[in-house]
């Protein structure tokens, strides 16, 4: 049977799947840059001294934050 196993399903309803976190902040920073993500998400990770590797630390800790990231990525065209 294809696709017996559920990660490999089709999600048609969820953009996010198989998304990883660090793969949606890097196209956001290539997108926005951290200035302009840092004005649209207001958290310092993004603000102060940013990289990609202290804000998924930051990100994978702080589900707020996270959320904010997830919900400007999928309202983004790119």
């Amino acid at each position: 049977m294809p696709n017996d196993n559920p990660a490999e399903r089709p999600h048609p309803n969820d953009p996010l799947h198989g998304v990883t976190l660090e793969a949606m902040l890097t196209r956001l920073v290539d997108k926005y840059g951290w200035d302009e993500l840092a004005r649209r998400i207001r958290i310092n990770c993004f603000a102060k001294d940013p990289s990609i590797k202290s804000s998924l630390t930051f990100l994978r800790r702080t589900p707020w934050a996270r959320k904010k990231v997830e919900d400007l990525y999928k309202g983004t065209t790119f």
